[in-house]
Parts: structure tokens; sequence; C-alpha cells
């Protein structure tokens, strides 16, 4: 059986850390549906970046929506929403077939908006109206200001993509603020059963920013441990809000839990296996969105195991060893969370530049 398919037996469903035209023109994404059982799909600044500066697929939308009334940000969201509008729809079978578990396609809003919670919500609700696809899942920042744009916006009914989380007190605000959401749009008398969201922990990033203070700490045995242990021990949240009273009351009324998502999955340091963040944390009612070429990986040589509930004292202690060697995890996620807005900021300002040549092109 191919690998991909005994995750899903495993509760887990895989997402693709991937979208541009090329895949979807060639049949590639339905085949990985269709064959692979891929259940979902995520996009960020840096795809598109890619996507749109290096090819020339998008060369003659660019021309005819410089014709129009628009800046260069709002040329970019015409661009990706056609993007995902196409996905969506390719994806709406999975959506259907799993009765709204899966099959869902992420649209960012601007990382520029990361600190603006007003900003970010009036975005991502103009975002979810234009898309206008049930299946789609607009994604906010977890940071601190994030939160309050997250919990309107589910109290909208707009499904969220939590994004860059990577501490532990983080997610449980996450969490905490998704069942807000929930809460006040039960007390509005509206239906919380459409209302779908992933929370995206990071992963390959903890351990790499943390790899040469367990050195200097001696703790080099813990090296490539940190971002598992912690994944673990989110589940550990994730398990204890998603079983208490007050969501089976949401429950009740056909909510849905906010399913952890591991992100960053691609391993950075060559000393570890290449499907190292996949094998690792592989469990029930989670998301693990992964870049082809770790998929292509697993589908090869990947090791099938429910992974994420085991050696659970082990991930304590790794935690517990790094807090009493002087090392603050909460600085590092922290230090994490800035670095991360602004790899996202980087890429989406040359995606911006370089629709904004394309576009001063066009009109010469």
């Amino acid at each position: 059986m191919n690998r991909l398919h005994k995750i899903q037996e495993h509760g887990q469903s895989i997402w693709l850390d991937l979208l541009d035209r090329k895949l979807m023109d060639s049949g590639k994404l339905k085949q990985l549906i269709e064959e692979d059982g891929l259940r979902g799909l995520t996009s960020n600044p840096a795809i598109f970046e890619k996507a749109i500066s290096n090819s020339s697929d998008y060369d003659e939308d660019i021309i005819s929506l410089s014709q129009k009334d628009l800046d260069t940000q709002g040329i970019f969201f015409e661009l990706a929403i056609k993007d995902i509008q196409r996905a969506a729809d390719i994806f709406k079978p999975v959506y259907d077939q799993t009765n709204g578990i899966d099959g869902y396609v992420s649209l960012e809003v601007s990382p520029l908006l990361a600190k603006d919670s007003q900003a970010t919500f009036e975005q991502a609700q103009e975002l979810w109206n234009k898309i206008d696809r049930k299946n789609v899942m607009i994604k906010i920042p977890g940071t601190e200001e994030g939160l309050e744009a997250i919990q309107k916006c589910i109290t909208e009914g707009i499904n969220i993509n939590v994004t860059l989380l990577f501490g532990l007190d983080r997610y449980r605000a996450v969490a905490e603020t998704y069942l807000k959401g929930l809460e006040d749009r039960a007390a509005a008398g509206k239906s919380v059963s459409e209302v779908s969201s992933v929370a995206s922990f990071f992963l390959s990033r903890i351990d790499v920013l943390v790899e040469p203070l367990l050195k200097e700490k001696g703790l080099e045995d813990l090296n490539g441990e940190v971002a598992i242990a912690s994944a673990k021990k989110a589940y550990e949240i994730y398990n204890e809000v998603f079983t208490t009273d007050r969501f089976k009351e949401l429950e009740a009324k056909g909510a849905k839990p906010q399913r952890l998502l591991w992100a960053s999955t691609s391993t950075k340091d060559p000393s570890f296996r290449d499907v190292k963040y996949v094998e690792a944390l592989i469990g029930e009612n989670t998301v693990n969105t992964v870049p082809m070429d770790t998929l292509d990986a697993f589908r090869d040589h990947g090791e099938v195991t429910d992974s994420l509930s085991t050696d659970l004292d082990k991930a304590t202690m790794a935690l517990h060893r790094i807090d009493q060697s002087g090392i603050d995890i909460s600085d590092l996620t922290q230090q994490l969370e800035d670095e991360g807005i602004e790899k996202f900021n980087t890429p989406f300002n040359t995606l911006l530049t370089s629709i904004e040549n394309q576009k001063k092109e066009s009109v010469q």
C-alpha cells in the first residue's frame, strides 16, 4: 500500500505546501489527490512569490489587471484568488467525501498586517467573500494581535488556518480563541457546524534556532528533538482542550475541533532523515502539510506508526532539561514568530515589486 495512504489509517491528513498554475495545468494536483490521497493544500507569500516571479504563467493576467483601477497588492490578490478558487474546486470532492473535515485550500492575508488586528480581520473577510468557496481557509498569523482577528473571523463563520505558531502558551491561547469565536457565534443563533480551523505549529525552524544553544549547554543529545517534543506537548494541550465539557457543548451543536497542523516539515539538517518531521508526528485528528520533496520522500521510504502519542515522558523531560539549562524557550519562540513574519514580509515585498515592474512594462 502507498505509505501516504497508510498515514490516513492513523487519522492524519496530508496536505501539500505548494501552489502554482503548473501544478494544476499539468493535472499533477488531481493525480496527487487520486493516487496519494492528498487531502488539502496550503500557500504562503513565499510560495506565491516563487510561482509568479519565476514563471511567465501569470504575465497575461498581470497585463490585463494592470488596465484596472488596482494597486499592486490588489493585482496580487486577484491573481491569488483565481488560483485558490481553482484549487478549491479541484479539492471539492475531497471536502464532500470527508463531510467538510478535509479538502481545504489556504490563502494568507498580507503579512504586512500581522500587527494590526482590525486590518487583518477586514482583509480576511474581504478575501473570504471574494473567493466564495466553503472549502477555503484564510491564513492569519497567530500573533498576539492576530488573536482578536481570528476570534472575529470564527464568529463570522470564516474558516481560519492560524499560522506561525511556535510556542505552547500561544498555541493554548489560539485554541481558547477558537472556542470563544464558536461560543459567540452560537450565542448569536448561528450554526457552528460548517466552521473549520487548523492551528499550524511550525517545527524545523525551532530545531535550527536551538541547535547552537544545545551545543553550548552540553545538550547535544537533544539536537533535533526539541521541535518534536514541543509538538507532542501541543498535542496534549489539544486533547485536553477538545475533550472539555465546554467544547462538548459546542460539539453537540455540530462544532469541529480545531486540528493541529504540522508545518515547516522539510528537514533542514542533512544529518536527519528527510522525513523526520512526518514520521515522528503521526497521530489522530492532525494534519501535516509537506513540500513536494518531502511528499515524494515519504511515499518512497517513510515509516508509519502511531508516533505522536508515544514517548510523552521523554518529550516532557527534554523540555524540562532545556528549561533547567537556562535556555528560555518562550524567548526563542517569540524570536521565531518575529522572524517568521519577516520571512513572509520579504518575499511578499519582492513579489509586489515584481508585479509593479511588469505593470509598468505593460503600459509602456
